[in-house]
Formats: structure tokens, sequence, C-alpha cells
């Protein structure tokens, strides 16, 4: 372990901002949801103030772009709104770090949403992005834009970092391979719950969270691969949230398992590109989550060279996307306005897809993903309001999960579930049975997928006998 000293002062103000009309060049507001952001961002504008912003699902090259104009000292753009994505690999001329909040909806160890105080490790490698070494400011300050979060944040940096004590182990698919051979008829989100279960480690080691993998491995169940492609698809980089990425991930396989390359003429078409510049929130997020398509092709053809063949021109209309992206992201209060102005349908959906954390206490209590947006509404809503309003709104809270528990009863499948989830639309949902009834008439599903896997595994199994 190497320890380094900071080079540069960085001091924790003893009062907050408290109004937005008291930010000075070189200011950065650090949100914890696209909400805030949108909303921090257009209170700045309509000051007559121009801010940058940036946060983890823009793509990398809009970053940079955004950091660059924030770093400029003869653009007019003097302050920056942003998500802990700044703690990451930019290099920021920041002045002062103001907390927006200091807490973070995070995922805990059994895949459960929870609303937190930030951590330690994060509040430093947040707070330490004011006053670095060799920026132009050679002191950093750290505040928070309400008074009553002041004193929570001085103890949570006050505080020791804790030490990490464990590393996280993930099964590999040789081990995978071994399981099936002597199961051949387990499915593969199956064979990682076996696993899990009768894994044993020690206390320097613990088994990672595969919820992810499992929702791929399942969405993916009823495609022919072999267990081995299989897995490798299952570890992709996915954001299971977004629809499009999870549909566009489901085509790539079939595709594959037709062995048939995806080419960059089939990319295009299905993602119909070309693509204009965004004219709302809505749009923006729909570019962003095309740019994540980009990435997973680029992966894939990493490790399929022959199925994903055209990796080079979809690099270079990744840069051209990741440039529409960089306007949309400029203009961003113009179309943060466009979609409040016009009511699109599904931008309400768009704006609320993160909890409203500006002004919600440290609670403890986890948020199923499994109940949705409207069980995460009342969920804020109770952690929000003090007293006896707060008691009442949290009993209301639990009582419509409860309903929602007896309504889901018996609703166990996959479809439902992505449903639930918003994964998917009723009419994506139509089109997927569709193209599976006819790839079932062709003899391509059925018992084809259970039959390459049990292949695929007795042929590793024969393999290391």
């Amino acid at each position: 372990v190497r320890n380094y000293k900071r080079l540069t002062a960085l001091t924790v103000l003893d009062y907050a901002l408290e109004s937005l009309d008291n930010l000075r060049p070189g200011d950065c507001i650090v949100c914890f949801s696209k909400n805030d952001i949108y909303s921090v961002s257009r209170q700045i504008e309509a000051r007559g103030l121009e801010c940058a912003v940036i946060y983890g699902s823009l793509p990398p090259g809009t970053k940079l772009e955004q950091a660059k104009k924030f770093n400029d000292p003869d653009d007019p753009c003097k302050i920056l709104v942003a998500t802990d994505a700044i703690g990451m690999g930019l290099n920021l001329c920041i002045r002062r770090i103001i907390f927006n909040s200091i807490v973070k909806p995070t995922i805990n160890e059994k895949g459960e949403k929870e609303i937190d105080s930030i951590t330690t490790s994060q509040a430093l490698q947040i707070a330490g992005r004011a006053g670095r070494y060799g920026s132009s400011f050679k002191q950093g300050e750290v505040t928070t834009m309400h008074r009553d979060d002041l004193v929570q944040l001085k103890e949570i940096l006050s505080e020791p970092v804790r030490p990490v004590k464990a590393a996280g182990l993930h099964p590999t698919p040789e081990q995978i391979e071994m399981f099936a051979y002597h199961l051949p008829d387990a499915t593969l989100s199956n064979l990682i719950d076996i696993f899990v279960s009768l894994s044993q480690v020690d206390g320097l080691y613990f088994v990672c969270n595969i919820d992810d993998f499992k929702f791929i491995a399942d969405m993916i169940q009823h495609i022919p691969l072999n267990l081995r492609s299989r897995y490798v698809f299952c570890t992709a980089p996915l954001n299971r949230k977004e629809p499009f990425v999870c549909t566009m991930l489901l085509k790539f396989a079939r595709q594959f398992s037709r062995n048939e390359p995806l080419t960059f003429n089939w990319l295009c078409r299905h993602t119909k590109w070309p693509l204009a510049a965004p004219k709302n929130i809505k749009e923006l997020v729909h570019l962003e989550a095309v740019h994540d398509v980009f990435d997973l092709y680029l992966w894939l053809s990493y490790r399929f060279m022959d199925m994903f063949p055209d990796a080079v021109l979809v690099r270079d209309i990744q840069k051209k996307l990741d440039d529409i992206i960089q306007v949309g992201v400029s203009n961003i209060t113009k179309l943060i306005r466009a979609s409040q102005s016009a009511a699109a349908p599904g931008t309400a959906e768009v704006l609320s897809e993160d909890f409203p954390l500006s002004r919600t206490k440290r609670d403890t209590r986890a948020v199923s993903d499994h109940h949705g947006a409207k069980s995460a509404e009342a969920f804020s809503i109770a952690v929000e309001v003090p007293g006896e309003r707060r008691a009442k709104n949290l009993k209301a809270y639990r009582s419509a999960t409860r309903q929602e528990d007896l309504k889901s009863h018996g609703r166990g499948s996959l479809a439902n579930r992505l449903l639930r989830e918003g994964l998917l639309t009723q009419e994506m949902l139509r089109q997927l049975e569709s193209e599976w009834q006819d790839q079932h008439r062709n003899g391509r599903y059925g018992l084809g997928s259970k039959r390459d896997d049990q292949n695929s595994s007795n042929e590793a199994g024969k393999k290391k006998k």
C-alpha cells in the first residue's frame, strides 16, 4: 500500500452556499442524480451564468470537452455542475466543491437499492478535486449547498478511511463448465446460483454480486449458444436500466447464434444511424444509449473478431455520435425547457429515473428495484417529511409495497419482470414473440439451446478427462 500526501491545502468552510446567487468562478456543484443536475443547471442559467455539465453516462469525449470548456480561462463558462464522475480521470481547475446533497443511492450486497450518506472515501475523493496541485487555484475549499448538511459533511471528512479488508471473486468460465458437465440440464443462471451457494471463502475474499450477470443470462437463455459464448455475453458491460441497450444485446446474441456476422450495415439499420442532434432530454438520453450500444459492439469485437468484423467503422461513427451528444449537452438547458414545454410522452419518466436527493435525509432503508418508480417516489416522500407526516408516509409506503408484492405474486416470468422494471415495452415484447415464433417454426429454438449447452459442456468435460 502506497500513501501519498496532498500537496495543496484543502479547507472545509464554516458556512454553506445556501443560494446559487453566491456562486463564484471556479465553483463545482456536485449532485448525485440527473434530476438535480437538470434542475441546478437550469437555475444557474436563469441567473445569466453559463455552466458545464458532466455525469457518468456521457461519452468520454463529451466529458473531456465539457472539462476543457470549464478549464479554459477565456471561456465564459466558469461554473461546473457534475456527479461524482468528476472524481475519476478528469483534470479540472476547481476552486470550491459544493455538495448539493450528501446522500446518494447505492446497491447493497443483496442487489437492493439503498439511500445513505456518502462514505468518507467518497467524500474525500470528490472534495479532493478542489485546488489540485498544478491547477490555477493554490488552495481548495469544500462546503455544502444547505446549512444543515455542513455539520454532517465535516463529521464524514473527519472519520478515518475504512481499510479494504476483502477482495471480490467471480466464478470463471472453466468453473461453470465443470458444473455444467455434472448438471447438463441446468441453465446458466441456475449454475451460477449453485456455484455461489456451494462456495466457501475465507475472510480475505467474498463472492461478487452476480445479479447483472444473472439478468443477462435469463434474458438470453432461450437463444441457442454454447456455454462459453453465453458466459461472455453475460459479462458484457450493460446498464440493465436501459431498455434499448438490453434489446440490442438480445439482437446481438440472436444474430450471433445464427452464425451470421454483425456487420456495419446491420448495426446502422438497427440503431437507425445516422442520427440527428437531440431536441429534448428524452432524445439526448436515447443518443447516450446508442453510444452504449456502440461500446457494447466494440467490447464484443475484441472477443469475437470474426462475428463483429467492423470495429473500425463502428469506432468512426461512435466519434461522430460523440460530437452530436456534445452539441446536445452544450444546450442542455434548452433541451430541458423543450422537454417541459412540449410535455412529450415519456419525458417525465426520463426526468424521474433517479432518486430526488437534493433534500433527502440520511436513511438506510432499502428500496428494491422490484417495486419500480412509484415505490421509490413514495420512499423519497417518506424520508423527506419530518415528524408524524414522515411516519404516516412511511407506513403508506410499506402498505403499498405489500400490495405490490401481492399483485406481482405468481407473475415471475422473465417477460413480466422485464415489463415491471421498464426494460421492455409491450411493443418490444410483441416483436420478440413474433420473431421467436418465426424462429421456432424454422426449428432454430426449442431444445436447441439446452442441447448446445449440453454438448458444449460434455466436450469441455471430455477435454479435461
